[in-house]
């Protein structure tokens, strides 16, 4: 029982306050605190310690489950309202999806870019390895360039029972997203609509928000009901239910982004959720690499906090050894935006990795190449053979060989587009270096290093700040459950140091700082 009776917080000769009994009640959340006046000052108490002074008020216990509330964890049956979102091409992994669905943690295996049969066999794997019911999904990503891929892995999903899908990159809804919506849709015996899949909407801008918090066109629905892909039950139920279940406000962010403030976006989102009275859960993304950036996303009103970057670098990741390094002494300055592979033509961007890679400039050349020639054979041969030597490290010739071996199997359309369109065959050349530099970055291509893609955001210089000198600071002890649970845990205590203060305790700088420690899992 910590007696209280005469505590006062001690100060510095400058007037600071030193480590106080503030600070302690800070790092301990999880107790009820009792907060007293004697005098001029507020001191806390430990609930049944004897106090003296006046009460002003009590601080009930914080836990990290709870932070949110309580409808992200007791509808989707997880522990924390904390997801570990998708990385294309498996960087988050079948391990890392494993490792977070076996603690309660939902976790999106990164499907975006892989073939049909890869998944499937992703999928597998993961349902084979987890607790039974436990919580996981995968990644349907908006393919403009592969629309039958995108449909091959929509039906995947709902033929292996997939609960959860991240739906990402959307600019608009297509036939994909809504099947996997509502394919399967139904009334249980008490009248109530059972939707088999949660989806997960991630998105930048209001009008996508808005397409997904909104049932989705009728128009749409038709198409698919006409296809047989969606019965007449299926689609009157769909008609009156939002297409997504819970959205992701992504700020900014690795990959795809649209480089928004989460302090400008959010309340945006929220405030259109209020006006279309939409009973969608918000969440929030991007930038959330240290516990003050998740308590700030909670403060916000976020239903729940989903990270990207900071789990690249964990054993689990499905990314080199050397682009882990790489990720763990990045800095704030460390990120830049380059033309992204499935987008390219439409001018579309990412932000990845600056440091110990060439890869984003040499993007970037490539772009501008291709809005100054229409084909290659009105390029100069003097910027080709720079391209080919300085960029693409193969001749354009070679390249295209492996572009027509690769979609004559993936995509025969691109080949019959690329044949009475010129500059077609040169984006899908230019996308050739595109895709593969992510894929070198994944195999750790040693001679391809300064053209590793590594898809990252500025929350990585606050992860690696944050993690300095802990057992968190060397991709070797990173794992993708340590993470969350410190994150969370942090944070908890950052929402407590801020009731403190707000009680009118005069709290020391430590009272905001977690170091991360390996709790049990």
């Amino acid at each position: 029982m910590i007696q209280i009776n005469n505590a006062t917080p001690s100060t510095s000769t400058d007037g600071q306050p030193k480590h106080s009994l503030g600070t302690l009640f800070a790092h301990n959340p999880r107790q009820i605190v009792h907060l007293v006046r004697k005098g001029n000052t507020v001191i806390p108490a430990q609930d049944g310690a004897p106090v003296q002074g006046d009460w002003v008020g009590t601080l009930p216990a914080i836990y990290p489950e709870w932070i949110a509330g309580r409808s992200f964890v007791e509808t989707h049956g997880v522990r924390y309202p904390y997801v570990v979102g998708a990385m294309a091409n498996g960087i988050t992994s079948t391990q890392m999806v494993i490792a977070c669905a076996t603690e309660g943690i939902l976790c999106f295996f990164g499907s975006a870019g892989l073939d049909a049969k890869t998944i499937n066999r992703s999928l597998d794997d993961i349902s084979s390895r987890v607790p039974l019911n436990a919580s996981w999904g995968a990644n349907l990503i908006h393919a403009p360039h592969e629309p039958e891929l995108e449909f091959e892995t929509a039906k995947l999903f709902v033929e292996k029972g997939v609960r959860f899908v991240s739906a990402s990159a959307y600019l608009k809804l297509t036939e994909p997203i809504v099947f996997a919506a509502f394919s399967g849709i139904h009334l249980n015996a008490k009248n109530e609509v059972v939707r088999p899949r949660s989806i997960f909407a991630k998105i930048s801008r209001p009008e996508t928000a808005a397409a997904f918090m909104n049932p989705p066109p009728m128009a749409l629905l038709n198409k698919l009901l006409q296809t047989g892909r969606l019965t007449e039950a299926e689609v009157a139920l769909a008609a009156n239910c939002s297409v997504a279940t819970d959205i992701t406000v992504e700020s900014d962010s690795g990959g795809h982004t649209d480089n928004q403030s989460l302090g400008a976006l959010f309340p945006r989102i929220a405030a259109l959720r209020t006006e279309l009275n939409s009973k969608v859960r918000v969440g929030a993304a991007g930038g959330l690499g240290a516990p003050r950036a998740i308590a700030a996303a909670f403060s916000l009103g976020a239903d729940f906090v989903l990270t990207g970057s900071v789990n690249q670098t964990t054993l689990e990741a499905g990314l080199s050894d050397y682009g882990k390094a790489l990720l763990a002494t990045a800095d704030i300055g460390d990120v830049m935006m380059a033309p992204a592979a499935d987008m390219f033509e439409m001018g579309v961007k990412l932000q990845v990795l600056k440091r110990g890679t060439m890869f984003g400039v040499r993007a970037q050349r490539l772009w501008e190449a291709y809005q100054a020639y229409d084909n290659f054979d009105v390029m100069p041969d003097e910027v080709r053979v720079k391209i080919e030597k300085e960029v693409l490290g193969d001749s354009v010739q070679n390249i295209w060989m492996l572009c027509q071996q690769f979609f004559a199997d993936r995509d025969p359309g691109q080949l019959e587009k690329a044949a009475s369109t010129p500059r077609h065959q040169m984006a899908l050349v230019f996308r050739w270096y595109l895709g593969k530099s992510s894929r070198w970055a994944i195999a750790g291509t040693s001679d391809r290093t300064l053209d590793f893609q590594i898809w990252c955001g500025p929350a990585i210089a606050a992860f690696n700040t944050w993690t300095k000198g802990s057992f968190l600071e060397e991709p070797q002890g990173r794992g993708v459950v340590q993470i969350a649970k410190n994150l969370m845990e942090g944070a908890t205590i950052i929402v407590r140091a801020n009731q403190l203060r707000q009680a009118g305790l005069d709290l020391c700088p430590d009272s905001w700082h977690y170091s991360p420690r390996v709790l049990e899992t």
